[in-house]
């Protein structure tokens, strides 16, 4: 089997897994308490602050450890939204954005909250000059993502945080960085992001840690109470072993991130040129998209079924965002793109890691022939 979803999990670096069993064996005080052992526990986490945030080139304060990205989006998303309700109650994001950010909006919205969701061009990237026109005096947050985890898009983050500030200079930007962190260079000064938030387990780290990036300054109404951990902004006993491991991951994923883009583009641009000659096929996404994100729709069949034709060929794909993958509506984001129904619900995604060769890609591509071409032998009988 050839694993294909790196997009909703990356395996773990061997070094990631080496250091998470050792402290997990040797530092396992709680590292609020106040002997020498919470110290040393509360010393690793602090020196694991510092190595995040050397990664993205900001201060170590302004590193939050959570429990996940989407426990990280759901901070940036309603703890800004309620520190900040008396500015205003409007908040601008894309309709492309992860269940996370997403429902966090609609959640909002439901609270009193206006939400303005911003379409994509045909290609899946946000124009910046939309986002410009949606602000008002009231916009407290404007989140939009990096790069799309269904279709791979890049949104210019840049552009658009240049756009928000330049109407606004007290709107919050928010970007989700899940999928753009370790394969596209980030410049959270330059783009204007107050907020950034980061998942370990999509950069071969453990799962159970984010982080979310929170511009000096400003200030989130806590979801979690109950202690002072994170500078009281997220109670809870810090999972030591996974932030240790994590920060290892992010270091080293940062560090590789060139070395990584070099050997995936031409797989990825391999793949597009293959599937842009299937027929059958309607590829999503653009020529400018991440270089670990190949997406193509089978209008007609509905993308579980192909998944499982390529499984028993031998290859592990997926439908769409792994928290979105067992649902049987159409994807949201393809619709959103302006493709119809039966495209909606024929949509494949293939991600590709650090393990892949051009051996694997070969062996893909006649997976995916012999899938078409079971799938039509089948469907004529039926």
């Amino acid at each position: 089997m050839i694993y294909w979803d790196y997009a909703a999990a990356a395996p773990p670096y061997d070094e990631v897994v080496q250091t998470m069993e050792q402290i997990m064996k040797l530092h396992y005080a709680n590292p609020s308490s106040m002997h020498r052992a919470g110290l040393e526990a509360g010393r690793l986490i602090s020196r694991s602050r510092e190595v995040c945030a050397a990664a993205l080139s900001v201060q170590p304060e302004e590193i939050v450890f959570t429990s996940g990205a989407t426990e990280s989006n759901n901070l940036a998303i309603k703890g800004a939204a309620l520190q900040y309700q008396g500015r205003g109650r409007h908040i601008i994001t894309t309709e492309l954005e992860h269940p996370s950010v997403y429902e966090s909006c609609v959640q909002l919205q439901k609270l009193g909250f206006e939400v303005t969701f911003i379409a994509p061009e045909s290609n899946g990237v946000i124009d910046p000059s939309r986002i410009a026109e949606a602000v008002r005096r009231d916009t407290i947050l404007a989140s939009v993502m990096h790069v799309n985890n269904e279709v791979g898009t890049v949104q210019p983050v840049g552009a658009i945080g240049t756009a928000i500030k330049s109407v606004n200079p007290r709107t919050l930007f928010h970007v989700d960085g899940v999928q753009g962190y370790g394969k596209l260079p980030v410049a959270l000064k330059e783009w204007g992001a107050d907020l950034y938030s980061l998942s370990p387990h999509k950069v071969r780290g453990p799962r159970g840690v984010g982080l979310l990036y929170v511009k000096k300054g400003v200030e989130l109404f806590p979801l979690l109470t109950g202690g002072s951990h994170e500078s009281g902004q997220r109670a809870g006993t810090e999972n030591v072993p996974a932030i240790v491991a994590s920060a290892k991951a992010v270091r080293m994923s940062g560090e590789q991130r060139e070395k990584l883009c070099g050997r995936l583009l031409p797989l990825r641009n391999r793949l597009l040129h293959f599937l842009r000659g299937i027929p059958e096929f309607v590829v999503n996404g653009n020529e400018e998209g991440a270089p670990h994100i190949v997406h193509f729709s089978y209008p007609g069949m509905k993308g579980e079924v192909m998944a499982r034709k390529l499984e028993e060929l031998g290859m592990m794909v997926s439908t769409r965002s792994a928290c979105s993958s067992r649902l049987a509506e159409p994807s949201r984001i393809l619709l959103s793109m302006g493709r119809d129904v039966p495209a909606a619900l024929g949509g494949i995604r293939i991600s590709l890691g650090d393990s892949h060769t051009e051996a694997d890609v070969a062996a893909l591509e006649q997976a995916v022939v012999a899938a078409v071409k079971a799938l039509k032998v089948a469907e004529g009988g039926m």
